[in-house]
């Protein structure tokens, strides 16, 4: 009896797992890029509410330093499709996926600190500083764990059950 593929293992091409990783790539930046285009909206109009002008100077530059988090966030997480566009069936989409995923992987970076200093502000504003102190801090614990702790102890258990194939199949060699 012939032994049956593993459910990890893919019978493609290189070119077919570069179309695909970049599939599955461009997924992941549609969810991240509405949330990000949602908060810089919100940021946008916190400079024409009446009580912006009553911010502190602290409050002013986390305003201003998130706000431009949030851009270079936006910038980061639609890189991908302007890479593409500007490559486009020249041969490079293998090159274009490996790009395309450092440039989504600063971006989360990049959010979890737009993220944070969304909710410093706020609360800040709300609560008072060191209630906004400790909330960013919060947020910023909750990103590092959710977006960089859980995958790490993720892998860890599927390499240590057994469970991960012998070769990436999403890895070029």
């Amino acid at each position: 009896m012939a032994e049956r593929p593993s459910p990890d293992e893919r019978n493609e091409t290189p070119l077919e797992r570069a179309d695909r990783n970049f599939g599955e790539l461009l997924q992941e930046l549609r969810v991240t890029q509405t949330g990000v285009q949602i908060l810089f909206a919100f940021l946008l109009t916190l400079a024409f509410t009446p009580r912006f002008p009553s911010l502190d100077t602290v409050q002013r530059a986390t305003y201003v330093t998130t706000l431009l988090l949030a851009v270079a966030a936006a910038a980061l997480f639609t890189a991908p499709a302007a890479l593409h566009r500007s490559l486009f069936q020249q041969g490079a989409k293998p090159t274009i996926v490996r790009v395309s995923s450092v440039l989504s992987t600063v971006g989360m970076g990049v959010l979890m600190l737009a993220l944070t200093g969304s909710v410093l502000l706020v609360v800040d504003v709300a609560l008072g500083r060191a209630a906004g102190i400790a909330s960013g801090a919060g947020t910023l614990l909750v990103c590092v764990a959710l977006w960089g702790l859980l995958p790490g102890l993720v892998h860890r258990a599927v390499v240590s059950a057994g469970t991960a194939p012998k070769e990436a199949p999403d890895r070029e060699p």
